[in-house]
Parts: C-alpha cells; structure tokens; sequence
C-alpha cells in the first residue's frame, strides 16, 4: 500500500523525501505500539472453566420444570447455599432439562450456573415479581423511564468468577409483554435485561441460547475480563430497541464465536449517559470481538454510543458478517456527550444486505435531563476500517461530523462495495477529514486525503512478525 501511495506523488524527490518521513512515523509508531492481537488480543485464550468442587441440582431446592411453577426462591436458596463454598473452590448449580419459571435472582462469586442441553429459564411475565432498583450511577436515571429500572432477570454485583454457561440451554425472557408496555408508554419502570453483571471480574457466558429479552440480553457493566463465547441471542424483528451483547463501562472483554439477531442493535459499546457518565469516569477499553454474524433490523450490526460520555478506545474487530441490517457499523454521539471514542480499528468484514454500510453521526440521542453541559463535546478521532466487502448495499457510508467537534482521521482502506439502485446518493460527509486507499465507491473528498504527516497521521494497523499492532 506505502509503494502504491507514492507512485500517486508526483516527483520523485518528494517521493523519497516523503519514504524518509513516513520511515521515521512508522519507527516512533512501533516504538510506543499498543498490542491488541499479538497472541488474540483479549481473545487470545479461553477461559479456564475448571470443574467446581461442589454441584448442586436446582431440584434439590424444589423447583418444579414445568414451565408454570415460580421458581424463584428455589434459585436464590440454591445459591445462598452454594455461596457458602466460595472459599471451597467454588460451586455448581445445575438446570436440568425441563422450563423453569423465575423471577429475578442473583448470583455468587465462584459459582458456575450450567443448563443442561433442554433447560430453559423463563422469565415470568409478572413485573411484580421483578424487583426494582437503583438506576446505574454512570446513567442516573432509568435509560427509558426516570428514576428506577426493573432488575435483570440473573443478577451478578461484584463478584469474581462467576461463570453463566451450559450445553446449549436457552434463557428466554419473554419480552412480548415488556415489549408492548415500551411501545404503549405504559412502563412504570426501564425495562429489565437478561443477564447484568456489575463491578465484577473474570466473567464467562458461554455455550447458551438467549431469547426474547425485555430489552438487553447480556449486559457486563463496570466489568473487567469478560469473555463472552458461543453464544446465540434473537429477539424477533419488531422487538422495540432490544439488543444482544452491550459492553458498558467495561475492560478486557472478548466476545468472539457468536450469532446475535435483534431488534435493534446486535452488539453496542457503551459508557455512561451525558453528565452522569463523564462524572462517572470509567470507559470501555480494550475489547475484541471476533467471528460474530451480526444482524439488527432497525439499528446497526455493530454500533458504539451513543451512550459514551466515559469514552471508548482499544477496540478491534474482526471476521465479522453484517447482514440484513439498517446500518452495519455505527458510530453515534451528540453535544452534551463528552467523551470519545478512538484507536477502534475494523478488519476483514463482510456485509450484505446493509441499507447504510458506515454511519457515524454527532447528533444523536437524548439527555437525561437538563443539566447536561451543552459545551461537553465528545471527540471521534483514529478509525480505521480495513478490508470489507459489501452487496446490496444501499448507502456506502454517511458521516456526519459536529462542526465545533470534527471526526478526525477516519481510515479507510482496501473497501469494496456494490450497491444497489435504492439512493442515487452512496456517500455523505460533513464535518469530518481521514484518509482512503483503494476504496469503491469512491468516498466523499473529505475522506479522500493521500497525505499522511505527523500532524494528522492516520491510525494505521501495521502487520510486525506475524503480529497485529496499532500506532
């Protein structure tokens, strides 16, 4: 690519003047390189889920799987019990095959809760039986309705290791009442999600099936080392504004081997709401998400924000599928955000059947209230996207930047496209500048910049020995 790009200067002398000085860039970038998938990054091995010590059957507790018996305070006996092991090397607690009704409950640290292939939990439809909490400090409200939201159908809050997994059971949260509730704005509360882990660490969900949730399906949050594997999660099309995997405030996170379908979004990174998030100060960084198949029939495959007023940084993706979705990657923000989002380098993704490939726009969202500041501008700085493909594709990309705040080095490379007669229009830009090489169709002027110099270098993934690193 560096040989093809100074064929394009004219002149040979500011050619090799050029060489020297891309040369000395690309030394100080491997000097202070960040290594994001020198052995897999964050994904670079599976979690040890050793045997635990102790196992437990949720029928030793009562609970009765036929799909009509409340289960709930089977569960948290099981696990009030089972914590008792936690300096013992841990617990199991085992769901056999049958359907297991349930309200909400909470797990322990050191405790693995396994579904047997043919185990179903069922959240109940009753919200009575859903408890009410605090509304999370980075967000300060319920994300849908002030004050309180409805707790998560399984519960973690600080706990260390604690593993969700099975031989391919299903959680299903039958979200068809949530969902109808939501649209007729006739909630009490935000909805609740699947599973919500909080300030906790080394969390696994893996080998499951997740359905129909009320509104998230796997919700780390406050989290570090989290590894996400296997996994398949759907809600049905016209599900309002559910989504599947959503790293919030969260580091070290791998989400790798996964098929989400949802409503809205499939995966979304998040940290923190406006003022409530910026006072919060904790972003998501450090996140690998590879091998996924991606589909979002209102939102986007693959989205960021736009909740991020505690920033977002070190994310790659890789080996993607986005289909059969409004927009494949999204970046989204608005005034009053804060934040960032940065160093997030995309590689070898496929697309078909995308209304708008790339799409980042710096007016989106609401506040929680009005005491946002106006003047909290977030910045989107050092993108890159490399080697995608795209068919069907209605728009190729459509950024639109914020006039105070511009979206800075946007990178694109190696981006082939083919799209389709719906909009005359397959590129849109304002308010942004970045780089393209080898990019159809061919982009807005403003990403279409051959120049790369120390004071606007573009964010680079740079191949040493075998090794991923990024400037």
């Amino acid at each position: 690519m560096l040989v093809r790009y100074l064929l394009r200067i004219n002149g040979l002398h500011f050619a090799f003047s050029t060489l020297f000085q891309v040369a000395l860039l690309l030394l100080v970038a491997l000097s202070n390189a960040v290594r994001v998938n020198g052995n897999g990054g964050q994904c670079g091995s599976n979690p040890r889920l050793d045997p635990r010590p102790h196992s437990v059957s949720i029928l030793e507790f009562g609970a009765v799987g036929d799909g009509k018996t409340l289960n709930t305070i089977a569960f948290q006996n099981a696990i009030f019990y089972l914590k008792s092991f936690a300096d013992k090397g841990g617990a199991q607690l085992y769901v056999p095959p049958g359907k297991w009704l349930t309200g909400s409950f909470n797990l322990t640290s050191h405790l693995t809760l396994f579904l047997e292939k043919g185990a179903v939990i069922i959240g109940t439809q009753d919200p009575s039986h859903w408890d009410v909490v605090e509304p999370l400090p980075s967000y300060g409200r319920g994300l849908e309705v002030p004050g309180g939201r409805y707790q998560s159908l399984i519960n973690g809050y600080m706990l260390h290791d604690v593993v969700v997994t099975g031989n391919n059971g299903t959680i299903d949260g039958m979200g068809m009442v949530w969902w109808d509730w939501y649209s007729t704005h006739s909630l009490n509360h935000s909805r609740p999600h699947l599973v919500e882990i909080v300030a906790s660490d080394y969390v696994v969900v893996s080998n499951l099936t997740f359905l129909n949730a009320p509104a998230y399906s796997i919700h780390p949050v406050y989290c570090s080392h989290v590894h996400i594997q296997n996994v398949s999660i759907s809600t049905p099309p016209e599900s309002p504004y559910t989504v599947g995997i959503v790293p919030d405030s969260s580091d070290n996170v791998c989400i790798e081997d996964c098929i989400v379908a949802m409503g809205f979004d499939a995966i979304s990174l998040k940290s923190g709401w406006d003022e409530y998030g910026i006072a919060y100060g904790r972003p998501t960084e450090n996140v690998h998400i590879r091998r996924v198949h991606l589909h979002a029939f209102s939102g986007s495959a693959l989205a960021f924000g736009s909740d991020m007023s505690g920033g977002i940084s070190n994310v790659l993706v890789e080996h993607a599928h986005l289909f059969n979705s409004k927009s494949g990657i999204e970046f989204r923000t608005t005034k009053g955000r804060g934040g960032y989002m940065k160093e997030i380098v995309m590689s070898d993704i496929q697309m078909e059947n995308v209304h708008t490939a790339i799409a980042a726009t710096g007016n989106c969202g609401s506040h929680p209230d009005d005491k946002f500041d106006p003047n909290a501008l977030p910045h989107l700085d050092h993108i890159t996207l490399k080697d995608v493909t795209g068919t069907n594709i209605s728009i190729a990309g459509n950024i639109a930047g914020i006039e105070e705040s511009p979206f800075t080095n946007i990178c694109l490379s190696n981006i082939t496209l083919s799209t389709n007669s719906v909009s005359p229009i397959t590129w849109e830009c304002s308010n942004v500048s970045g780089f393209s090489d080898s990019v159809l169709p061919e982009p807005c002027p403003e990403l279409g910049n051959p120049s790369y110099d120390s004071s606007s270098s573009c964010f680079y993934l740079l191949s040493v020995s075998g090794k991923t690193v990024v400037q």
